[in-house]
């Protein structure tokens, strides 16, 4: 595995890659790499000759006031995980190298961004676009690997690469949860024990509502009230940023839940704000 924090290295070795005939696989990380990120290596490692791992906590996605100081890092350990689960290139650039001073240009996706996650991080987004439009641009891979979690993320990664002509494929892959349902998370590594204990109620949350929705599509608003009042009780330590039920394409609130619907839901504990969600089809399966 080879580790690299130049621009021009990292092109030149996916060049000699791809000049051998080798397909080249790509997932953007912060570190502190978990299970859950650990999979995207593992779907890109099956799925490409070449496996890039980008390792970059991104300053420009953080508002005034968020946790950017005091994000969880562990850069050896990031690189050993990386290593054994076989990625052949790791890119660990500083913010200098990804924002040369004097940069001013950004990326965003109006519409998608502005709901969700949007509503209360407004910056965050064109954050991610515009680092995640460089590193595509610096890797040029053929396929890219986002985990469905950030569902909203997801969303407007592939509508912004498909707007902007860049050519890659975007791949969805699964939430890796733990065994009691918390879906993996870097940020889980703050909570107490006792937060800890409430932060399932996100997921069982979910899971009644794909319930409700299975036995009887009632409103989308009923199954919204019914979990903000099941969180309410059973995660007291939470402050509830929002529960939608939305259209998984656009990112539109729905009303009704008979047609393929994404629940979301965001909840900020002490030391950490969680994000989960469940995509419901018209049978009611959650996925």
């Amino acid at each position: 595995m080879k580790t690299v924090q130049i621009i021009a290295e990292v092109r030149k070795t996916v060049s000699d890659a791809r000049s051998g005939g080798a397909a080249v696989g790509f997932v953007p990380t912060m570190g502190a790499l978990h299970e859950g990120h650990l999979s995207l290596i593992d779907a890109a490692r099956s799925a490409c000759d070449f496996v890039a791992v980008s390792i970059f906590v991104n300053p420009t996605q953080f508002a005034p006031g968020e946790d950017l100081a005091t994000y969880p890092g562990g850069i050896e350990a990031d690189l050993s995980a990386c290593e054994a689960r076989g990625a052949d290139l790791v890119f660990v650039p500083d913010v200098e190298t990804m924002y040369p001073r004097g940069a001013v240009t950004s990326v965003s996706v109006s519409g998608l961004s502005e709901t969700l996650c949007g509503r209360s991080r407004p910056t965050h987004f064109a954050g991610v676009c515009t680092v995640v439009t460089k590193l595509l641009n610096i890797v040029r891979p053929d396929k890219a690997f986002f985990g469905r979690k950030d569902f909203q993320q997801l969303v407007i990664v592939t509508r912004m690469v498909e707007d902007l002509d860049i050519p890659v494929e975007i791949v969805s892959c699964p939430i890796v949860r733990h065994a009691d349902g918390l879906a993996m998370s870097t940020r889980n590594q703050r909570l107490s024990a006792a937060v800890r204990l409430q932060a399932v109620a996100l997921h069982a949350a979910l899971e009644s509502a794909v319930a409700r929705i299975r036995q009887s599509h009632p409103p989308a608003a009923e199954v919204i009230a019914s979990a903000r009042e099941y969180l309410s009780t059973n995660a007291p330590d939470g402050e509830i940023d929002y529960i939608q039920i939305v259209d998984p394409q656009t990112l539109r609130d729905v009303e009704t839940t008979d047609r393929i619907v994404l629940l979301a839901l965001a909840v900020k504990f002490p030391g950490a704000r969680l994000i989960d969600n469940m995509l419901v089809d018209s049978a009611g399966e959650g996925q």
